[in-house]
């Protein structure tokens, strides 16, 4: 998926029931193994993938894999309800899952970590975090997670807590601060008011999280009023000129 993902867990072979090396090697396996199979089925990247063959005509949507069919419904639904501010299709007609699919990766391995009977642990893909129990188990200490700073990429704007006690376990940052202008945006209001260069979501899940970071940066203002006053998000947006929205569940640093 071109970036990073990092797993950390807490680990201490003194205590009773926390993971061990072993436990640690087959937990990074699952995660690896599940970000690859994704990768392999839904990048534009990779000319021999699913969703490539769709984006050039040789496979009709309709004949896709369940998980690709799946995966487009989700993506339709969160259109509606983002009214077009989250698409799954590029300005060209393209279907392009990519806004959903880091998600849906992070999600399924989490749910795979936690079948697997791990409980404390911090999922880390690119940016975008999911987390369960605490960095210190059996406690209720949050992880805790940096927002960055767009234009100087060696600073922490703030932070926020996540699991614990907090009610949101997972963080998502969408923005061109890293990869360029890559997000469609939307509305008349959105080029008017100043463009969001990054935003932060945290929410309860992470495709939740990272749906909605999409949606504010392509929708502006008028997207993140709908965000937080339709779902229970804390929003960090930073415009262009370094000046920030906030959302109560977040107070810049």
């Amino acid at each position: 998926m071109g970036t990073v993902i990092g797993l950390t867990m807490p680990m201490d072979t003194r205590a009773e029931g926390q993971p061990g090396l072993d436990e640690l090697a087959a937990a990074t396996a699952v995660v690896e193994r599940l970000f690859r199979e994704l990768d392999d089925t839904f990048s534009l990247y990779r000319p021999e993938s699913e969703a490539s063959r769709i984006a050039h005509g040789e496979l009709k949507l309709p004949h896709a894999s369940a998980q690709m069919r799946e995966r487009y419904a989700e993506a339709h639904e969160w259109r509606l309800r983002t009214e077009g501010a989250f698409t799954p299709e590029r300005p060209d007609g393209v279907l392009d899952l990519s806004g959903i699919i880091k998600g849906h990766a992070i999600r399924e391995a989490g749910a795979t970590l936690l079948a697997l009977g791990l409980r404390d642990w911090c999922l880390n893909a690119g940016g975008d975090v999911l987390v369960s129990g605490s960095p210190h188990p059996g406690s209720a200490e949050p992880w805790k997670a940096g927002v960055v700073d767009p234009a100087d990429r060696r600073t922490l704007i703030t932070g926020y807590a996540l699991g614990g006690k907090s009610r949101h376990s997972a963080i998502a940052t969408s923005g061109s601060a890293e990869r360029g202008e890559h997000i469609w945006r939307v509305g008349k209001e959105a080029h008017e008011a100043g463009e969001f260069v990054q935003v932060t979501v945290a929410a309860g899940d992470i495709v939740t999280a990272d749906v909605l970071a999409t949606a504010i940066v392509a929708g502006g203002t008028p997207m993140l009023n709908r965000a937080a006053d339709s779902w229970d998000v804390a929003v960090l947006a930073v415009r262009a000129d370094g000046s920030m929205l906030a959302t109560p569940g977040f107070q810049p640093a």
